[in-house]
């Protein structure tokens, strides 16, 4: 074999990366970044930028693939340790810790490129975005609010999006983003819930582990709420119409059933309100906020 074809990545290893790093839960962040984007493009010139939303896309996917499989790496030694993820691609073997650095550093590549095509300032603030997610997964080992880190990097995501279209800095996108990650830290903190004897076994740090299950859901319902307060600010500011406002109504919604179906002593469905109601949230206010900018002018 040819030194060309056996640096060509094998079909296996692309589909354990895309594995490891968790590609379809972009949806979580990503329908936020487009929030600001469109936003930013309707005050802007009321006009659909595409070639600037696959920039965004790019971006996005981009960091967060690069972000997750540094997670993996980093975290490769406590995830063997723990029944729940033992099964990860870097414990079982079914991907090699140099095979993980380089998609990951394909992925980073990718994410400084498509910020340089947009604009300087993307470019020069591109590393900052990188630090927390370096951070992020050793946030567990010298603090016990991970969650904290965690909703920092996501923040970033709508802030970014504003900046890749207006160039400029936004406290629109700025109150978008804590909502965010005010929001993603909470129902990390759920999530964390499933972890907490295995975590104090092995010294890992979380609000769970130090402070209890019922104080990590408590915590989360005030996150949510929170959430919800930055989303009503972040409609006021921007001028939104009834379509974002009906957005909100179903946010709450689901917010309170998430927390109906999790409770301190009840964790039985906790992987529905990880995946399928947090999913759902980041759609379902996308959607209605698309609905609102295109009945408010915006177009292709």
């Amino acid at each position: 074999m040819s030194s060309a074809s056996a640096a060509i990545p094998q079909p296996g290893r692309t589909k354990a990366f895309l594995r490891l790093v968790m590609i379809e839960h972009s949806i979580f962040a990503l329908p936020f970044a487009y929030i600001a984007s469109l936003t930013a493009m309707y005050e802007w010139d009321e006009n659909i930028h595409w070639g600037r939303l696959l920039l965004v896309t790019i971006c996005m996917v981009g960091l967060r693939t690069f972000a997750m499989a540094v997670n993996r790496i980093i975290d490769r030694e406590i995830d063997a340790r723990n029944p729940r993820t033992a099964h990860r691609e870097l414990v079982t073997g079914a991907m090699s810790v140099r095979h993980a650095w380089t998609g990951a550093l394909i992925a980073l590549v990718v994410f400084l490129g498509a910020a340089a095509l947009l604009n300087p300032l993307c470019l020069a603030l591109a590393p900052v975005a990188v630090v927390p997610m370096v951070v992020y997964p050793y946030g567990k080992r010298f603090t016990n609010f991970p969650q904290a880190i965690l909703g920092l990097a996501q923040a970033m995501g709508p802030i970014g999006g504003w900046l890749a279209i207006s160039g400029s800095w936004s406290w629109d996108a700025v109150i978008l983003g804590l909502a965010v990650g005010i929001w993603i830290g909470g129902f990390d903190l759920i999530y964390a819930c499933q972890d907490v004897e295995t975590d104090r076994e092995i010294g890992v740090m979380s609000v769970p582990a130090r402070f209890g299950i019922p104080a990590a859901i408590w915590g989360a319902r005030v996150c949510h709420t929170l959430t919800t307060a930055l989303f009503v600010w972040y409609a006021l500011a921007t001028h939104a119409g009834v379509f974002f406002w009906l957005g909100l109504l179903i946010v709450a919604g689901a917010f309170l059933y998430e927390h109906r179906i999790v409770r301190p002593h009840d964790l039985s469905r906790l992987n529905r309100a990880f995946f399928s109601v947090n999913g759902f949230i980041g759609i379902a206010l996308f959607v209605c906020a698309l609905l609102d900018l295109v009945v408010r002018g915006l177009g292709p």
